[in-house]
């Protein structure tokens, strides 16, 4: 069986005149977004005048935002591009769980060990992760939180878990 891509045409659900699927269907995603964004910001006050008002600049990106995500789906419907291809979802579903984690253990298990914790488990999102390294790099960034957030930034953080400090 050879690795290279067979050359069978790609079934789509998309309409023959979308000749860059990727393109097109990333352009409608951001336009989406931007349309989102435009209906959250609708009852923010706008701009009068010279003074600008909360929803001014959220406004104005999600009209830029909107302009952009048309303009990557024209191409998409006018250059040849990628197929849509699959989507890996090991590596976000870690990320997620990860700061999920975080936010569930902080208070309980502090913050050496929740941050510790919390790299290691976004670590699984990747079949390449090297276990000695990522122990290493979690232990050294820990560290660096540890010294950041209570004595750099000064914010009022758990250290340890509660029932090590009692």
């Amino acid at each position: 069986m050879s690795d290279t891509p067979s050359e069978a045409p790609v079934k789509s659900i998309l309409p023959k005149w979308v000749r860059g699927p990727q393109d097109f269907v990333g352009g409608i995603a951001l336009m989406a977004i931007a349309l989102f964004a435009l209906w959250a910001s609708s009852d923010l006050q706008g701009m009068h005048g010279f003074s600008f008002g909360a929803g001014t600049v959220p406004r104005m990106f999600a009209v830029l935002l909107l302009l952009l995500g048309g303009v990557i789906a024209l191409i998409g419907v006018l250059n040849d591009g990628p197929q849509i291809g699959t989507y890996a979802w090991r590596g976000p579903l870690f990320v997620m769980l990860s700061i999920v984690f975080f936010a569930l253990a902080i208070r309980p298990l502090g913050l050496v060990v929740s941050a510790f914790s919390c790299f290691l488990i976004a670590a699984l999102g990747s079949h390449e992760t090297k276990w000695l390294e990522a122990i290493i790099v979690g232990a050294c960034l820990t560290l660096g939180c540890a010294l950041l957030f209570p004595y750099v930034l000064g914010l009022p953080m758990p250290m340890f878990p509660r029932f090590l400090i009692q």
